[in-house]
């Protein structure tokens, strides 16, 4: 790189704006390539704009922190897409009004069973405490660990690889299962992954991603209200 390259791309990473152009064009990108792939779950968008900025980052020698100070909006914007999934939960309120008993024993059983799963696997694998309580909510969000003393980075992590790896695998999973219900197959994955499955729920049918986003919602309540009893019964 010449110097008058090396001055102007020492100016532009300075600048907030840059990450944040960077980050909407990855993505671009990614959903574009998963366009062309017909949707497969390989193609996952997030996956792909996640290892394509880390390698920029790691290129660029760009610490995360500068990074962050540019792609924070992105973060900033999560909370309004979250919001904006109660369109979609209208419009197809009746569907789920008729389906809230099921909805109710799937979130029990699979809230429970997500949480004491991944905790009594790292137990047997010897994980340290701090590491256990990071794993409890990883089909949630990091603030429950955070609150309950877990390691908040790692915690994001996990959450980040659940939701990746659900995305991927719910599509084949459901398909080998025979599930041809899209109220189940959204609900399933909203409930196992998180924010990405719904997305991906989304992707694959409209009333898919609606109930995706209701199982979502609920599992962050549910888990957050249960997670300090099962966490320290199981460590304790």
């Amino acid at each position: 790189m010449s110097a008058p390259d090396l001055a102007l791309w020492v100016y532009l990473s300075r600048t907030p704006l840059l990450w944040l152009t960077v980050t909407l064009v990855v993505y671009v990108i990614a959903d574009r390539a998963s366009a062309a792939a017909n949707r497969h779950p390989l193609g996952n968008p997030v996956l792909h704009s996640i290892w394509m900025l880390g390698l920029l980052l790691w290129l660029t020698g760009t610490p995360y922190r500068a990074y962050f100070e540019g792609a924070q909006f992105v973060h900033f914007m999560l909370g309004p897409a979250i919001v904006a999934l109660a369109i979609s939960l209208w419009e197809t309120r009746s569907q789920i009004a008729r389906a809230f008993l099921p909805m109710i024993a799937a979130l029990v059983a699979g809230a429970i069973v997500a949480l004491t799963s991944a905790v009594a696997i790292a137990m047997a694998f010897g994980a340290p405490r701090d590491v256990l309580i990071a794993i409890a909510p990883k089909s949630v969000t990091a603030g429950v660990a955070e609150s309950l003393g877990g390691d908040p980075a790692l915690a994001a992590v996990l959450v980040i690889l659940t939701g990746v790896l659900g995305a991927i695998i719910v599509t084949p999973l459901m398909n080998g299962l025979g599930l041809r219900d899209w109220r189940a197959r959204g609900f399933a994955a909203g409930l196992a992954s998180h924010g990405i499955g719904a997305a991906r729920a989304f992707q694959v049918h409209p009333t898919a991603g609606a109930f995706a986003g209701v199982a979502m919602g609920l599992n962050a309540l549910f888990t957050a209200l249960i997670a300090p009893f099962l966490v320290r019964l199981l460590l304790d």
